[in-house]
């Protein structure tokens, strides 16, 4: 019994830069932990307001922004590399550095200047109370606490 499944080639370009890319060792294993990284999110909505989670492993508080501008909520951060010691020789680099961007675009009935942005414990919550007047167009900058 053969089972048919549906193309979805969008999904298919997803996983692949979602796979682990294998290093090759020597010079291209010291560049392995300075890529650009997109952490990991859950969007979710109740009744009263919609809900982003982002996972921010050691990421600073100080190292995150967060704005919304014409409809468009946008996450940005860095996460540093350590310091390395002079006599310390790695063996695997697994974990990316560096910064990211994600962006997502508002129901229309969010309500953008409510915007709240919390960073605690490696996870970084954005939450949008739901309104039902017109969106604003106006840039909002959201402090992170």
């Amino acid at each position: 019994m053969t089972l048919l499944s549906k193309w979805e080639p969008l999904r298919e370009i997803e996983e692949l830069f979602n796979r682990p890319w294998p290093w090759p060792a020597g010079r291209g294993s010291a560049l392995q932990g300075l890529s650009d990284w997109t952490p990991r999110v859950d969007i979710s909505e109740d009744a009263s307001h919609y809900a982003i989670k982002a996972d921010i492993p050691g990421v600073a508080k100080d190292d995150l922004k967060v704005s919304v501008d014409n409809g468009v909520v946008t996450i940005q951060g860095e996460r540093r590399q350590e310091k390395e010691e002079e006599n310390k020789r790695f063996h695997r680099v697994e974990r990316f550095y560096g910064s990211f961007t994600r962006s997502f675009t508002l129901p229309d009935d969010a309500d953008a200047s409510g915007l709240k942005a919390t960073a605690r414990d490696g996870q970084l919550t954005v939450t949008i109370p739901k309104r039902t007047s017109e969106p604003s167009s106006t840039a909002v900058q959201v402090p992170v606490e």
